[in-house]
């Protein structure tokens, strides 16, 4: 592009040139032809009057004499009386320029070769030549600042659009102050920052859903080692069997969850559920697992409650909370329902160390854990969950750890369906 740049630029400034250089040059050589012809002519004038003054006077008029005043020049002098005086050699025919006066009683004529004019001309047509040239020069030198102005920021947008077809999403970050220019490189800014969010949304899909996936797997996998060890009992392996196949289908719900998080559309609806029966269903599920470390897992609290939550999220965020119980906390685990004049309130307690007291302020963030072993997610995801159905997910003490899911209060009427299994 650069040469491409410095050749359409400077053809422009020759025809520019030619297109002023060639006019100026035929005007200058008129003027300067006028020039020598007004001069021969005062030439003539002069001798004229000097000899007619001369006559005037009553002198002789010396014609000769008068005419080699003008040394260089061809010089007829013509008296009235019909005398002829001729002064100097005859230039060439075709190369004369001539000037004439007359007087009473003489014609003067005067004549010289025009190779002073041309002289003059190519003095003048060789100053037009170094001003054109220079005006070349300069045309150049311009081009080459242009062209370096523009195809570096080119070659740059260029490379940007590059890294961004190959996936490397840096933003370029800089303005080249060329309206058009900078426009391209928003736009190149902007593309680079929505694939950095859609990767990032990616990645973080990818995470919540192997952290989402892990605790209905491992309620799953403890379900089914309670039936191999149950198998000499056939009533405990169908109950078991039961649990899993429950917690199978909540697992369905949860990667239903989660594709519906990657098609950006809303997961469900919040519909009026049991929250006896949410919890219950969590205790079934859980209860193994606490029973295996030899640790507790009670219910306590208001009976009879309701809360709008959307199908799953509910035992989402409860599963939540007790694998955290369970991962980070020690002894009994107390599940305490109750209500405030706005949200049914489900409280999960431990009586471990609770969570260290740099980490409150954070605890709700990605990646913050406690724990070497954490992934951090756990507690960000449950919020999240809890916040689509309008809900909330609180510490509310940090030691002993107490967390808390705030859900939208709702008492049951005749005519407000309830959802009375597992939401």
């Amino acid at each position: 592009m650069q040469r491409r740049l410095l050749v359409s630029t400077l053809a422009v400034a020759v025809v520019a040139v030619l297109l002023l250089g060639l006019p100026l040059a035929f005007v200058l050589s008129r003027v300067r032809e006028g020039e020598a012809s007004g001069e021969l002519k005062r030439d003539a004038t002069t001798l004229a009057t000097g000899l007619q003054e001369r006559v005037d006077a009553g002198l002789p008029p010396d014609a000769t004499v008068v005419g080699r005043s003008l040394s260089d020049r061809y010089v007829i002098i013509t008296q009235r009386d019909g005398g002829k005086t001729v002064v100097g050699s005859s230039p060439p025919q075709h190369h004369t320029i001539t000037g004439r006066d007359s007087t009473r009683d003489f014609t003067v004529t005067v004549s010289a070769d025009d190779s002073f004019l041309t002289s003059q001309v190519l003095s003048g047509l060789g100053m037009i030549g170094g001003l054109a040239l220079l005006a070349v020069v300069v045309a150049v030198g311009l081009a080459l600042l242009q062209a370096q102005r523009f195809t570096r920021p080119l070659q740059e947008l260029a490379s940007a659009a590059d890294r961004l077809g190959s996936g490397d999403a840096r933003p370029m970050g800089r303005r080249y102050g060329v309206a058009e220019l900078d426009r391209v490189a928003e736009g190149l800014d902007g593309s680079a920052q929505r694939i950095n969010e859609l990767l990032a949304a990616e990645r973080d899909f990818a995470v919540d859903a192997s952290h989402q996936l892990r605790t209905p797997l491992t309620a799953l996998s403890m379900r089914l080692e309670e039936m191999i060890e149950a198998a000499n009992y056939p009533d405990v392996v169908r109950e078991e069997g039961a649990a899993a196949l429950a917690q199978t289908e909540r697992l369905a719900e949860v990667v239903g969850q989660l594709l519906g998080r990657a098609r950006r559309p809303v997961s469900g609806v919040p519909a009026l559920a049991s929250v006896d029966d949410i919890v219950a269903q969590q205790v079934v599920e859980w209860d193994p697992a606490f029973r295996r470390v030899s640790r507790k897992l009670e219910v306590a609290g208001e009976k009879g409650l309701h809360a709008y939550a959307t199908p799953g999220s509910a035992s989402q965020v409860i599963a939540t909370l007790l694998d955290n119980a369970l991962v980070h906390g020690a002894g009994t685990v107390t599940v305490r329902t109750s209500q405030t004049p706005r949200s049914v309130v489900i409280e999960v307690r431990d009586e471990g160390k609770g969570v260290p007291q740099e980490l409150v302020p954070r605890i709700f963030e990605r990646s913050v854990t406690g724990s070497p072993n954490g992934t951090g997610l756990g507690l960000s995801l449950a919020r999240t969950v809890a916040a689509a159905d309008g809900g909330q997910v609180v510490l509310v003490r940090p030691r002993p750890a107490v967390f808390a899911l705030f859900l939208p209060h709702a008492t049951g009427t005749a005519d407000t369906p309830v959802v009375t299994g597992p939401a």
